[in-house]
């Protein structure tokens, strides 16, 4: 007879994969250092040193040969020895987003992807109510309608009416574009503090929770500093913060431009700053202005908090710096939209937009 055969259990560390354990670390370098290979492995041998991550079965060279042989990373140019990440490791980051940010997937069920609007939808709920002229025939719950007509007929004159049937009650399903901006303005490093990283492993979670759960949902995302671009979803592990102010006009606009291209009915933007507006465009020309809040800059960018309102498109803005001046102007632009704001640290930026994200499923009136 078979039995179970067990293998000498090892805690800590040193129980764990060397590889998965490496590559744990090397992902989230990878996302500091904007996707720059070479820079992420000079610093994992930093961290080897003073840490000792390694040993002597399983060093840094034999790691590097596990990422070129598992095809996640390479180097197609001979003359230069620089590597670059691959196709697999651009989703393998975003996996890792996603697994980090927003764990309580795990636990969901898959396709969940409800509105607050009761009535003949498409996802089950554990409610019946009464058979209703009109309710499909698939709804119909057999188990609890043979039990009424048992209950009021009963067997010797089994027979089922009208009246008898129960349905199951439904969620409708919604689908939404979204369209998520993020900040690529100086500000979003200053004083020590890195607020990029965070932003784009956010967009990435987020990214790969629309492809993998709402394939119906479309995300498009753009980034604005003096102009505002359009990105895709592979180029988020290198995206960077540039010398640039901060052009939130240039983005509400293009954001308004690409939802006005889908067909779903239910639209949304979600913006990640850290800071005010301090620049629109005047033709070919930049008008700037750095300090506080100048009124030229503020009524375009109010005018199209306004416009999107009008549309039924909320802007949900996600404010990761807590200055009471910047809040100011958060307030005066969320009541200009009739949107949502959240004031954010760093490390609950992720669970704000996801909650935020599950909760704006809705069916238009």
């Amino acid at each position: 007879m078979k039995g179970w055969r067990f293998a000498e259990y090892v805690p800590g560390p040193e129980g764990e994969d060397p590889f998965e354990r490496l590559l744990k670390i090397f992902k989230e370098l990878l996302l500091h250092t904007s996707g720059d290979v070479n820079e992420s492995l000079s610093w994992l041998t930093e961290l080897d040193k003073q840490y000792n991550l390694t040993d002597n079965n399983y060093g840094i060279a034999d790691f590097i040969q596990d990422l070129i042989d598992k095809g996640m990373i390479s180097n197609n140019d001979k003359k230069n020895p620089k590597f670059t990440p691959t196709s697999k490791m651009e989703v393998a980051l975003r996996r890792q987003a996603l697994d980090d940010i927003f764990d309580q997937l795990k636990k969901s069920k898959r396709g969940d992807h409800n509105t607050k609007v009761s009535g003949r939808g498409d996802e089950f709920t554990s409610e019946l109510r009464p058979f209703e002229f009109g309710d499909k025939l698939d709804k119909i719950s057999m188990t609890e309608s043979l039990k009424n007509s048992y209950i009021n007929h009963g067997i010797d004159d089994f027979r089922m009416t009208e009246r008898d049937l129960q349905v199951h009650e439904t969620y409708y399903q919604s689908q939404t574009s979204t369209v998520l901006m993020i900040d690529i303005s100086h500000s979003m490093i200053l004083y020590g503090e890195d607020r990029i990283t965070p932003a784009k492993k956010v967009a990435m979670a987020l990214s790969e929770l629309i492809i993998t759960r709402y394939p119906k949902d479309t995300l498009d995302i753009i980034v604005f500093g003096n102009d505002a671009w359009q990105i895709e979803i592979k180029d988020l592990p290198y995206l960077e913060v540039g010398p640039y102010h901060t052009n939130t006009v240039a983005g509400l606009e293009l954001a308004m431009d690409i939802l006005r291209k889908r067909k779903n009915p239910n639209k949304q933007i979600m913006m990640i700053t850290d800071g005010k507006p301090t620049c629109i465009k005047k033709g070919k020309k930049y008008y700037k202005n750095s300090f506080g809040l100048d009124k030229t800059i503020l009524n375009r960018t109010l005018g199209l908090a306004v416009k999107c309102r009008k549309l039924q498109i909320p802007i949900t803005t996600f404010m990761i710096a807590r200055d009471p001046f910047l809040v100011n102007f958060v307030d005066q632009f969320t009541n200009a939209n009739n949107g949502k704001a959240f004031y954010s640290s760093l490390q609950g930026l992720g669970e704000f937009i996801f909650m935020d994200y599950k909760q704006n499923k809705r069916k238009r009136r």
